[in-house]
């Protein structure tokens, strides 16, 4: 495709000063601490922020973009925000020397489809709220399901490499790169129901809600079935919860062909923190355990609060790394998690909502890594879930820096 020589200029001189920072000493001992850590090495912990309302973010106008070209313009905001990151936020910001495109396929779902009402405060957020209503009330709506079907499209993998080794002219190399496992069965089932009818379920027709379990476990065994038959699995292709899945992998892999026990596991229940810790195995980890069992490393958990849990979440064959929320009990979850998983702590995201206070936030780290240092956990941070900042870019360098000034306490400097 023929585009202006004036964009690609653009483009090119923000890839140059991307690939200048990735390749530099900083990022490459960087990167080494985020596979030391996932590999339950105890290091500096990794800080992160992700899921971050960019909306809100243009300071000194550094996101503007130049570019017309809808899809230069794409791949230039994704340069500025690299950039940004590395200009503002005193974090561990995972940036690779190469520029990924994801493998391409459609998939025909399972026959389930959620009907809702949206609700937004932020026209530019993409945080609404939502009224979901129950599509799956009675079993007559188990009728709906179908098996799904993957079908990938390598001419669209060729087409797309081909275009972005273009634009960069080999200033950053392109890497084509398959794709990971998020796995939140209960989460799209609350978005087909809604959180109430499940919850009573779970009393008045436990054996309804094993049914849509079983529905919704074929369905996904047969996407992994074809996800791997595909070659569209990639130990290189999902972020765990924000976190980067590097690791060392426990087989040699073959490159040329990725399959389930070369990838993570990704799953979580997080509706599911309101029942007790027997229901939330019956109910979800029956289900997950043989389908994680396939892969290569486990992690389990988003927003729920799991300290009161983590024994059933033992029965994982190849669990590494637990969602430590702000709701969970850090000494218990501390204690619990030892040395044997990664404590992935996620501190409260409505301490930069508003005015960030760096004693509440410093108060909330410390008492994460005085907890770990005494259990010998190893530990990664991720501030997530940030709805917004009220448009106070300052909040999120406020909060990176006192979390780095913590760690620089505690651990030594990066």
């Amino acid at each position: 495709m023929a585009y202006s020589k004036k964009e690609l200029t653009v483009i090119r001189d923000l890839a140059r000063q991307y690939m200048e920072i990735a390749l530099s000493d900083k990022h490459v001992k960087m990167r080494r601490r985020f596979r030391d850590s996932n590999d339950l090495k105890i290091v500096r912990p990794p800080v992160i922020m992700e899921e971050i309302p960019w909306h809100e973010m243009n300071y000194e106008g550094a996101l503007d973009c130049q570019c017309e070209d809808e899809t230069l313009r794409g791949i230039e905001y994704a340069l500025r925000v690299q950039l940004y990151r590395e200009k503002y936020f005193k974090c561990d910001n995972f940036i690779e020397p190469v520029w990924p495109v994801y493998k391409s396929f459609s998939d025909t779902g399972n026959g389930f489809a959620i009907k809702e009402q949206r609700l937004a405060v932020d026209a530019k957020n993409n945080i609404v709220s939502h009224h979901y209503e129950d599509v799956l009330a009675d079993e007559s709506a188990l009728e709906m399901y179908h098996d799904p079907v993957i079908t990938p499209h390598p001419e669209t993998d060729a087409a797309n490499v081909a275009a972005a080794e273009e634009i960069f002219d080999g200033i950053i190399p392109v890497q084509l790169r398959g794709h990971g496992i998020y796995y939140a069965p209960w989460d799209q089932l609350s978005m087909l129901r809604g959180v109430e009818p499940i919850l009573f379920d779970v009393y008045d027709r436990p054996e309804y809600l094993h049914k849509l379990m079983e529905l919704i476990t074929r369905g996904m065994s047969l996407t992994m079935d074809q996800m791997e038959k595909y070659g569209l699995y990639d130990p290189r292709g999902l972020s765990l919860h924000c976190t980067p899945a590097a690791v060392t992998p426990p087989a040699e892999p073959d490159p040329a062909h990725y399959g389930c026990r070369d990838v993570w596991f990704r799953t979580m229940a997080q509706m599911f923190n309101m029942v007790s810790p027997e229901v939330h195995d019956e109910f979800d980890l029956q289900y997950s355990i043989p389908l994680a069992s396939r892969c290569a490393y486990t992690y389990y958990g988003c927003c729920e609060p799991l300290h009161d849990r983590i024994d059933k979440l033992q029965q994982y064959p190849n669990l590494r790394k637990i969602g430590v929320s702000p709701w969970s009990d850090i000494e218990q979850s501390a204690e619990m998690i030892g040395g044997k998983y990664v404590f992935s702590r996620k501190p409260n995201p409505a301490n930069v909502a508003d005015v960030t206070d760096p004693e509440v936030v410093r108060k909330e780290i410390v008492e994460t890594v005085k907890a770990c240092q005494k259990y010998g956990c190893p530990v990664d941070i991720t501030l997530k879930d940030i709805s917004t900042v009220g448009y106070r870019p300052q909040n999120l360098m406020v909060w990176a820096k006192t979390v780095s000034d913590v760690l620089d306490e505690y651990y030594g400097e990066a």
